[in-house]
């Protein structure tokens, strides 16, 4: 085994001493190993910096003053940096794992020195007065600055960051490369509530939807509008502002305190309770989605508020008056009373909040909109509390 294993090892002492000695000749340079490769038409190198050093190697250029030509990417986000340094700091404290996309910057060429040592192997020497333009991830790199300049600079001290390195000088093709980079679709809230972590709000909701027979295989989990050509009711994002509003009364709260599992047991009682009491969602909740037609989705849908999105969200409002805090439980009593509710469209309460009727619809088979607004909601939720007579 020691014969066999002899060549490797000769071979990592050799490659050992060269990356010493050329890391001695440029000690008064930054110097990383890296890997080459070309790509459209340019050639790039692949580096990890460690993350005390991304403050002086890097430079953002963003544009500014309402001129596209004064930066080299877009003008900063307010609040975006900040957002990325929560989610670091929020994610190291609890001792989980985070990551960060790779950082792209651009230099000319002739600003660095590429020592190749095969099979794209190389190392990237970048003399000190030498900065990195970022081509994408200028929020990321400030994030990055500002944590290693502050107190909890030892929380992310220990980190390395990719950097894709284009050699390129050109400043226009630099500007094309940021809008090329930048030609991504933006994931649909239901994808991201999906690949979401186990945990709080996320977590209560999956299990709601595998264990509530009014939501299994009758959720969309990927894009945001249940097709109603695929006996779609909801969308996961439908589900997570209903389980929101139903512990914190508010549609967007992670209930990162919340324990899932007992949570999750008092919600799934609580609709199962709601769902099969209610006249006018009773033949939904217990027909599979094998025996449902797409005719019947999309019957319920349009009659039943309760097939969309608003309606989920003014009955999360209303079951958090029948949460029991202390016995983390919602009241039987209670949510009978909700199941008793008119849900139907034509409900005169509903009317003039969520539900708005048009003097001259373009479409006289359907002269009503569904209000969605803050507002709508908060006004549909009161009308319910007093038609209940919980005010």
């Amino acid at each position: 085994m020691s014969e066999i294993n002899s060549p490797i090892s000769d071979a990592k002492d050799q490659i050992a001493q060269v990356l010493e000695r050329l890391f001695a000749e440029y000690h008064r340079d930054k110097c990383y190993p890296g890997l080459s490769f070309e790509q459209g038409n340019r050639k790039m190198v692949q580096i990890n910096v460690p993350a005390h050093e991304l403050p002086t190697l890097l430079q953002a250029k963003p544009s500014s003053d309402n001129d596209p030509d004064s930066g080299k990417n877009r003008p900063e986000v307010e609040g975006h940096a900040d957002e990325v340094k929560e989610y670091i700091l929020k994610r190291v404290r609890n001792g989980k794992p985070w990551i960060l996309g790779t950082l792209t910057a651009n230099v000319a060429p002739d600003k660095i020195k590429l020592i190749e040592l095969g099979r794209g192997i190389c190392l990237v020497v970048i003399p000190r007065w030498v900065k990195l333009d970022i081509t994408d991830g200028q929020h990321r790199k400030r994030a990055i600055h500002e944590l290693i300049e502050s107190s909890e600079a030892e929380l992310i001290a220990e980190n390395d960051f990719p950097i894709t390195l284009v050699l390129e000088g050109n400043f226009n093709q630099c500007q094309t490369d940021f809008r090329d980079m930048a030609q991504t679709k933006q994931l649909d809230k239901s994808l991201l509530l999906s690949f979401g972590e186990f945990e709080g709000r996320v977590g209560i909701t999956k299990n709601l939807i595998n264990r509530v027979p009014m939501f299994l295989d009758k959720t969309e989990k990927i894009k945001d509008n249940p097709p109603t050509k695929k006996k779609l009711i909801y969308s996961i994002n439908y589900i997570a502002k209903l389980v929101s509003c139903a512990f914190a009364d508010e549609p967007n709260d992670d209930l990162q305190d919340y324990d899932v599992g007992t949570s999750s047991e008092a919600l799934v009682n609580c609709l199962k309770q709601f769902f099969s009491e209610c006249s006018q969602t009773q033949d939904i909740y217990e027909k599979s989605f094998e025996d449902l037609t797409v005719e019947e989705v999309g019957e319920f849908k349009e009659t039943i508020i309760l097939g969309r999105s608003v309606g989920l969200e003014v009955l999360g409002h209303l079951l958090y008056c029948a949460y029991d805090k202390d016995n983390e439980c919602f009241e039987a009593e209670k949510v009978s009373q909700l199941a008793q509710l008119d849900w139907s469209r034509e409900s005169n309460i509903w009317q003039g909040n969520v539900v708005i009727i048009d003097p001259r619809p373009k479409n006289p088979a359907k002269p009503y909109k569904i209000s969605a607004g803050v507002n709508s909601i908060r006004i549909a939720v009161g009308m319910a509390k007093a038609h209940l007579g919980w005010i």
